[in-house]
């Protein structure tokens, strides 16, 4: 087996937040967009992938911890491949496997909360019907015979052997294209809209990405996968943390002071929430269980509430004359009455 959590530099006894800041780290870091056209920061993005889908999953680990998961299985295909490499033959999975795609999926913060069915519309290339994926009328090789190589006598120190290579003629297809289908140009796919219905899990991260097998470019080797990529909409008032929550809550200076009761927005409705006398700016408040779920199943995060506190721009004669004798009574010092405005009237002169 692979060793997951070598691919996420991580130790064994790693909590589930130490594996999700890895994965996080290292997914951005090896992400195709990042990376155009690097092929081997593809594979490690998908190897990444496929150990943080193992190791996020508390069963799946204990069950990869006993040595219990992916145990290996050895295919009759595999076998040719292994025999077509010692032996130097034609594979029958010499054709090629069709290319995977990248789709993305956009979805509402609250849709986390339980997770989501998900329409993805994307398109793939498909074997043209015209042509029935041949590309055309097809001739046999002049150069290999339709086997795909060519063989090669050399004269060595103790006899001649034979040597194997790709037809440079075919590049190993063990045919020539004599006419071009009208249809599919000669290439023997055309692209096809396709939509599917992905399950999106409850507290899934942004740029998370799912892997659907077999929907990727189809090919004669056998179809690609399909890698959606999850975006989640703004929320007008919440802020995301990982599983945590964050509203910004703006209150008036005699709100703070005197204490007062508010109802803040949850992921399943507005939630109450009272205000003690004498809240000051950037104080927090906590509501455990009303954030995300956590990768796993394992509960929920909170909700932190963050005040802020709105000092007027504009004030009524009487606010202003309150305002004034609440100074005089704390004795707090305040610009006498009309100074700003014989300021103002200085600097227009």
């Amino acid at each position: 087996m692979k060793d997951y959590y070598a691919i996420l530099g991580v130790s064994r006894e790693a909590t589930q937040e130490e594996i999700k800041r890895a994965y996080r780290k290292l997914a951005l870091q090896y992400h195709p967009d990042r990376n155009p056209g690097d092929k081997a920061a593809e594979e490690r993005f998908k190897e990444i992938n496929e150990a943080y889908a193992v190791l996020s999953d508390p069963e799946k680990r204990a069950q990869y911890d006993r040595g219990l998961l992916g145990q290996p299985e050895y295919r009759a295909e595999d076998l040719f491949d292994l025999f077509a490499q010692v032996f130097g033959f034609r594979s029958p999975r010499a054709a090629p496997r069709g290319e995977d795609l990248e789709a993305e999926v956009e979805v509402e913060l609250t849709d986390l909360l339980e997770g989501k069915e998900a329409e993805v519309v994307y398109a793939r290339l498909v074997p043209c019907e015209a042509c029935g994926g041949q590309g055309g009328k097809r001739v046999t090789c002049p150069t290999c015979g339709g086997r795909g190589v060519v063989e090669t006598f050399r004269q060595g120190f103790f006899g001649g052997f034979v040597t194997r290579t790709t037809c440079p003629h075919c590049k190993g297809q063990g045919h020539l294209l004599a006419e071009a289908c009208p249809t599919c140009h000669g290439r023997g796919r055309i692209p096809r809209e396709e939509r599917i219905t992905v399950r999106i899990p409850p507290g899934m991260d942004e740029g998370h990405v799912l892997r659907v097998p077999g929907y990727g470019n189809l090919a004669p080797g056998g179809p690609g996968d399909l890698y959606v990529r999850l975006r989640v909409r703004p929320h007008p008032h919440l802020e995301r943390q990982g599983a945590d929550l964050v509203f910004r809550l703006r209150l008036g200076l005699a709100q703070a002071a005197l204490g007062t009761r508010v109802e803040v927005p949850g992921l399943s409705g507005p939630i109450p929430l009272d205000i003690p006398p004498g809240t000051g700016h950037g104080e927090v408040f906590e509501l455990p269980g009303e954030g995300l779920p956590h990768a796993g199943g394992r509960g929920r995060g909170a909700l932190r509430v963050v005040v802020e506190l709105s000092v007027p721009q504009k004030l009524s004669p009487r606010a202003r004359e309150l305002l004034r004798a609440y100074a005089e009574e704390v004795g707090e010092k305040v610009a006498p009455e009309g100074f700003w405005e014989r300021v103002k009237g200085f600097f227009r002169k």
